[in-house]
């Protein structure tokens, strides 16, 4: 009975197996994470035209440092990003928005 070994898992170590987590837990704290899907809000709404003189709407899609907000942060879709950058690049250029933040 010398002989016999007990069948366990192998020490987990670099590189080696991990024991699976409960499906919704995430993170130390065991905390439930559920993100939300953005959904575009100019395909919601139907707007096909982003007017480039909509200076309150195209503040919310420049970040304070000047920099244009990307898609995965605005939820907003391929098409109507581009055409919201094609809007803010025009309203720049026509002094509707700063090219960077203010000092």
């Amino acid at each position: 009975m010398a002989e016999e070994r007990s069948q366990s898992a192998p020490p987990a170590g670099p590189g080696g197996p991990r024991p699976p987590r409960p499906a919704g837990v995430s993170g130390p704290g065991g905390r439930k994470f559920f993100r939300r899907k953005k959904v575009c809000k100019f395909c919601v709404e139907k707007i096909d035209a982003i007017p480039y003189r909509d200076v309150r709407l195209l503040q919310g899609f420049v970040a304070e440092s000047g920099k244009i907000v990307p898609r995965r942060l605005t939820g907003v879709c391929t098409t109507h990003q581009r055409r919201v950058t094609r809007a803010i690049k025009q309203a720049r250029n026509i002094a509707l928005l700063p090219f960077a933040q203010r000092h």
